[in-house]
């Protein structure tokens, strides 16, 4: 399963073609979208859902939109979670971990920077992917504009990463 990860869109109703032409090539690939928050208009939503379906978290800025704080959804067998405020960087992968005990990936935004860590419960050996997609369309004091891409396969990543963006 191909999974596009976004974030921090930040467009204006009518705006859509513009991040469909900036993620041109990459959401054909997607089987789903996870979008997490500052989506900013519904109609950004109504366009990525033309290539796959969507799911996405209430961001700060998404005025007047009904969407969850939080999410937790299971793909190809994977436990999959959004959120898009992940607090403070002091402290992020332990908060994680907590709000999400089970998740094999986390998904936040908020700060439009790409980050991507691995965390090891070491009871267990759970491992859990917590990524920013960073910003595709608002890449602020990021260096590039980027969305991110996940892979799952019988309950595995099996691979996921940054795309840089024109």
């Amino acid at each position: 399963m191909h999974v596009l990860l976004l974030a921090d869109t930040h467009l204006r109703e009518g705006e859509g073609a513009r991040l469909v032409d900036r993620l041109s090539g990459h959401l054909e690939l997607a089987d789903v979208i996870i979008h997490a928050g500052d989506v900013t208009d519904v109609s950004i939503l109504a366009a990525l859902e033309e290539f796959a379906p969507v799911r996405a978290v209430l961001g700060n800025n998404d005025r007047g939109m009904v969407l969850p704080e939080r999410f937790v959804v299971e793909l190809e067998g994977c436990e999959v979670a959004a959120v898009h405020d992940s607090g403070s960087s002091t402290g992020r992968s332990a908060r994680l971990r907590r709000w999400f005990p089970q998740a094999d990936v986390v998904v936040f935004g908020h700060s439009h920077m790409p980050y991507h860590e691995v965390d090891i419960r070491t009871s267990d050996g759970h491992v859990q992917h917590q990524i920013n997609p960073g910003s595709a369309m608002q890449r602020r004091s990021a260096p590039q504009h980027t969305a991110a891409v996940m892979q799952l396969r019988d309950g595995f990543v099996t691979d996921i990463g940054h795309i840089l963006l024109p």
